[in-house]
């Protein structure tokens, strides 16, 4: 396996981990899973607030939506799909940027 290709995997890991970690931060604070709703609050601070915490959140929230719209809707096999290589996707920017922000500080 390239270094490439091993540094890519290592960055969906991380963003991964960062997006469970935030968001079950925020179900331990505030006693209710996050989502993207964070958006549609009054248009405010609390909003405005919740952009950046959606930025790294959002892959685990994609897939805990998909999940559960496969097994409670039966969403098509090929939704599921799409939903899993956008948040995995997201997840390797995400994680990109945590590593380079580390780099940076290291």
């Amino acid at each position: 396996m390239s270094p490439e290709a091993l540094n890519s995997f290592f960055a969906i890991f991380i963003g991964f981990a960062i997006a469970g970690a935030l968001t079950s931060g925020f179900q331990a604070l505030m006693e209710k899973p996050p989502g993207f709703g964070l958006l549609m609050q009054e248009a405010g601070a609390k909003a405005f607030a919740a952009v950046p915490f959606l930025v790294f959140a959002a892959p685990f929230i994609i897939m805990r939506n998909t999940v559960r719209g496969r097994t409670l809707e039966g969403r098509r096999v090929q939704f599921v799909a799409m939903a899993t290589v956008i948040a995995g996707f997201w997840s390797m920017m995400s994680g990109t940027f945590v590593l380079m922000l580390l780099g940076a500080i290291a």
